[in-house]
């Protein structure tokens, strides 16, 4: 399975970051797997952001909840994230990842390169 992020790599502040992954090689909608967007900000550890699994359904951490909304479009494979009202500190590296489990970062199995994103007027 290969998996690729898309999206801007920069944005100002207050605006919205819409990312795409594309995924080929395996179906999203595939038993029992997980898509998961993990971001990584420059010098600190990996963070897991949300999923969505092969039936459709999210999950979401609850520090980013009330900022994120992830979706999938299954005709192409692919699945979104958007993170609203962004500030400097969403500055990360941000990858999509498939694995078996949903917020634990380290046990995706599957993983794009990572999109680099930076926040700034």
């Amino acid at each position: 399975v290969q998996l690729q992020e898309s999206g801007p790599s920069l944005v100002k502040p207050s605006q919205t970051l819409s990312l795409t992954c594309t995924v080929s090689g395996a179906s999203i909608t595939t038993n029992y797997y997980n898509w998961n967007w993990i971001r990584q900000p420059p010098g600190k550890g990996r963070e897991w952001m949300g999923a969505i699994n092969y039936s459709g359904i999210t999950y979401y951490s609850p520090s980013l909840k009330s900022r994120t909304s992830i979706s999938r479009d299954t005709s192409k494979n692919q699945f979104t994230l958007q993170l609203s009202s962004v500030t400097p500190e969403d500055a990360a590296v941000y990858y999509c990842a498939r694995g078996l489990t949903v917020g634990v970062p380290d046990e995706a199995d599957d993983w794009g390169q990572g999109i680099q994103v930076t926040v700034s007027e």
